[in-house]
């Protein structure tokens, strides 16, 4: 079994990661209900660089050697990419055809060579596995590996930190690698509240089932589009609150954080605050973790064009 990281691992990654990433802002986002942790201005676009560092940064000297491989057609991408030039080590990231072009071009701009055989995701993934066992590279799992995950969690410390007053936590989920994370960092402490879309269910359906769950997601929120939960989400977020927010809570919310907030976020980072601006969040002061800002010209004018 997957060990489960813990608070210290958090705290280590923290000080691993000081000087090496930006501190994230927290802005006050009171005419939308709820303070806002601003993810969006990470490097490369998202969280998802906090845990791809943490990782490259423990590699073994062999490990450094062999390089790196993940699969994503989303943030994670350009992250292990920056994580692995930032540290020296070479990386190569499966995608597939029909991947968003700005997102393969993000990654290879940051290092990554990026591999196209694979026609969609479920070939992606026999790609993968391939590519491991004639290459011998470390896989960083996007969302599933306990050093990725305490990466993750120094959102959390962040939070904790500058926004001690707040009475929740609010967390969008795809694979669970952000939410377990903040969960690890601040359980007992902070409440953690997770967000899901209604058509992106894995959390949901592996806590429903006790296990990782296959599940179709077709979500506007593509980053949560997950096809399963982590197992170590799912053993660290066992009574968590959880909340289900639908298309239009979240286009709603997207245009909010443009038009009010002048963030320009990404769905997946809209799907948090929609749990709060429908009032399925019961709290007087959150914070709301905005969780990237990486979203194509014509998605991002789509939804603010509709009413």
């Amino acid at each position: 079994m997957t060990s489960v990281p813990t608070r210290t691992d958090v705290e280590e990654a923290s000080v691993r990661l000081a000087g090496r990433l930006p501190r994230t802002p927290i802005l006050d986002g009171r005419s939308l209900g709820a303070q806002l942790k601003c993810e969006l201005f990470q490097r490369t676009g998202s969280f998802k660089a906090r845990g791809a560092l943490n990782r490259v940064l423990q590699l073994t000297p062999d490990e450094r050697e062999r390089g790196v491989i993940a699969i994503s057609a989303g943030n994670h991408a350009a992250a292990i990419a920056f994580a692995a030039a930032a540290a020296g080590v070479d990386a190569l990231v499966v995608m597939w055809q029909g991947a968003s072009e700005a997102k393969i071009e993000a990654t290879r701009r940051y290092g990554g060579t990026v591999d196209l055989e694979a026609t969609d995701p479920a070939g992606a993934f026999e790609r993968l596995h391939t590519l491991i066992e004639e290459t011998g590279r470390v896989l960083v799992h996007p969302f599933d590996d306990p050093v990725v995950i305490a990466g993750a969690g120094t959102v959390g410390l962040e939070i904790e930190q500058d926004a001690p007053t707040a009475d929740a936590v609010v967390v969008a989920v795809g694979g669970g690698g952000l939410v377990s994370g903040i969960q690890t960092a601040l359980a007992r402490r902070m409440r953690v509240i997770a967000v899901e879309p209604e058509r992106s269910r894995a959390l949901h359906d592996g806590l429903a089932a006790g296990a990782p769950a296959r599940v179709a997601c077709d979500s506007i929120a593509d980053g949560l589009n997950a096809p399963f939960a982590g197992g170590i989400a799912l053993e660290v977020c066992r009574d968590i609150e959880r909340v289900l927010v639908t298309e239009d809570e979240i286009a709603q919310a997207f245009r909010l954080l443009h038009e009010r907030a002048k963030l320009a976020v990404e769905p997946a980072a809209a799907a948090a605050l929609a749990a709060v601006v429908s009032g399925k969040v019961d709290a007087q002061a959150p914070v709301v973790v905005v969780s990237g800002g990486n979203v194509a010209r014509t998605t991002a004018s789509a939804i603010l064009a509709a009413r």
